[in-house]
């Protein structure tokens, strides 16, 4: 995993995780390397500063739940209407590089 890549792309990560449904911590470090197929892999202290910040952002919720499973009660994070909006935004910015990218790499020498 490159961290550099990972920095200017976790929000992005983060926020196209919580789309389909809430999760806690664990369930968006599962999901981001399984549909990475292991490329990224977050640490609890990469994952849970940048979860504050984008609840402090107004781009996502927490809402301690206790889980089926039983325990403790654990923080699920959940997109707002703003963080979907965050995210369409997102998605269409790194789409742009993207192609930009690929604009550059994919030509013939």
């Amino acid at each position: 995993m490159d961290a550099q890549q990972l920095k200017g792309h976790l929000d992005l990560l983060l926020l196209a995780s919580l789309e389909h449904a809430p999760r806690y911590g664990g369930q968006i470090i599962a999901d981001v390397q399984a549909s990475t197929d292991g490329y990224f892999s977050l640490r609890e202290g990469t994952l849970y500063p940048a979860l504050h910040r984008l609840e402090r952002a107004g781009w996502i919720r927490g809402e301690f739940q206790v889980l089926p499973r039983g325990g403790s009660p654990v923080k699920v994070y959940a997109l707002t209407p703003g963080g979907r909006d965050e995210l369409s935004a997102q998605r269409e910015r790194y789409e742009r590089f993207s192609a930009a990218v690929r604009g550059v790499i994919g030509r013939p020498a």
